[in-house]
């Protein structure tokens, strides 16, 4: 008869495991433990001077759980949870301790100022590693869906509307109310008489929130237009002639079209890669082209890539101490200004005026003649994406930024943010980077000082 290795789930241990042996050796479990190690956490621990009470469990484990969660893809508290029970990745992170989701949630919660920094952290890492190298950075944007629908967002249009609406329903009822004054110890008896019935307490919960959602509007649409004569101002002194603004930027009102969301105020309606309308954010990277660390990680409720470029460059050089030798970026980043303002400090730009398709960079390009001198700096640009070098370096972008995108929405599952607000979201797209980062570490085999 065959004979087999000897099996028996009740076997016990003569002596206890190490959990040293319960993973291979290059495990990403023992490489986030020994990043972690070396991570400057003073902030969170900071937090915990003067605490009474229960012994809370160690900053640094809680770290490496939620780090080693947001690497394969587990950003719920309750599937955390859980992992810790039924993951030996997690168990050995852990040291074999299970906090409850409640005690899990409310760490990053009351951390996430500080776990956003790590971001900042894994880029610094990734520099002594010599991964960054800055020759080129390509940026671009991904829309990701808010934790709201967008069935629960109001256009100002209606929003004025439905407040005169309801308005106009609690007016006459107190109205009604006034008439029947001589009636109202019978009807109230020991109440004031002018308590609002249940149906028309939801209604006033319901004005007030129109009106709050309504002033946040109007003081976007003030605070933008502020922006936009700002602008035309400075470009006007460059120029040298004067700039006289229409109407003031208090006077401006919101869009009939300007929408708020009940659910996730900070949210705004935007159209995703697949031509759909979801509720959601502009989350922004800057990637280097040769290794796909993250650089630079912004978020934002503005649809619109544009507007960001001049923001994620700073960001590159506040993060690594200098600018990119080159930028790369799709049409939707392309302005005269944007161009403009990199070359003026010494960076090369390669952003098409016009939307181009995939294929077409593929598609050989017959060299065209040198433009005059005095053409646009749309049409240079275009002239300069024409020649084969510049093509060809092009096309590194979309080698680089989306598939870093793929990564973080298709691999790890990011689709949706758990959280509400654009300052908590932020910091969650920050600690998905940070996650990203580490791993492109981990792969390229970076080699960290050990840990005791």
């Amino acid at each position: 008869m065959k004979r087999f290795k000897a099996y028996d789930t009740h076997q016990s241990y003569l002596l206890p495991p190490s959990p040293q042996e319960w993973l291979p050796a290059d495990h990403l479990a023992y490489f986030i433990d020994n990043v972690v190690d070396q991570l400057d956490l003073r902030e969170v621990f900071a937090s915990y001077e003067g605490m009474k009470g229960q012994p809370p469990y160690h900053p640094q484990m809680m770290v490496k759980v939620w780090l080693y969660g947001y690497c394969v893809g587990i950003r719920s508290s309750r599937k955390l949870e859980r992992a810790l029970h039924e993951d030996v990745g997690f168990r050995m992170l852990s040291g074999n301790q299970q906090p409850d989701y409640w005690t899990l949630s409310e760490f990053r919660r009351r951390h996430l100022g500080a776990l956003r920094g790590l971001f900042l952290q894994t880029v610094r890492l990734a520099q002594r590693a010599k991964l960054v190298k800055l020759g080129q950075v390509a940026i671009d944007g991904t829309k990701l869906k808010a934790n709201a629908s967008k069935h629960k967002a109001m256009s100002y249009a209606r929003m004025e509307k439905e407040e005169k609406r309801l308005g106009e329903e609690i007016r006459s009822y107190f109205e009604e109310v006034e008439t029947t004054d001589r009636a109202e110890d019978e009807r109230y008896g020991t109440k004031r008489g002018d308590e609002l019935p249940e149906h028309l307490k939801t209604e006033k919960e319901r004005l007030d929130v129109i009106r709050k959602a309504m002033v946040q509007l109007e003081e976007e649409a003030r605070q933008k237009a502020a922006t936009e004569q700002q602008k035309r101002q400075e470009k006007a002194n460059k120029e040298g002639r004067t700039y006289h603004p229409r109407k003031d930027a208090n006077d401006t009102k919101p869009s009939p079209k300007a929408q708020c969301n009940f659910t996730d105020p900070d949210s705004r309606i935007m159209k995703n890669a697949d031509k759909a309308f979801i509720q959601g954010y502009n989350a922004q990277a800057a990637v280097d082209v040769d290794s796909q660390i993250i650089v630079a990680a912004q978020l934002s409720n503005q649809a619109a890539d544009g507007p960001h470029l001049l923001g994620m460059v700073k960001e590159v050089k506040q993060a690594t101490g200098k600018n990119p030798q080159e930028v790369l970026a799709d049409a939707g980043y392309f302005s005269e200004d944007n161009v403009t303002t990199l070359q003026d400090h010494g960076m090369s730009v390669l952003i098409p005026p016009e939307r181009i398709r995939h294929r077409q960079w593929r598609e050989r390009c017959t060299p065209p003649s040198p433009p005059p001198k005095d053409v646009s700096i749309s049409e240079r640009m275009s002239y300069r994406l024409k020649l084969p070098e510049n093509r060809e370096r092009y096309r590194r972008r979309e080698q680089s930024v989306e598939p870093v995108f793929g990564q973080i929405k298709h691999a790890r599952g990011l689709r949706q943010f758990l959280l509400r607000g654009l300052v908590k979201v932020s910091a969650l797209w920050q600690l998905e980077c940070a996650a990203h980062n580490i791993l492109k570490l981990y792969r390229a085999g970076v080699p960290l000082q050990p840990t005791g």
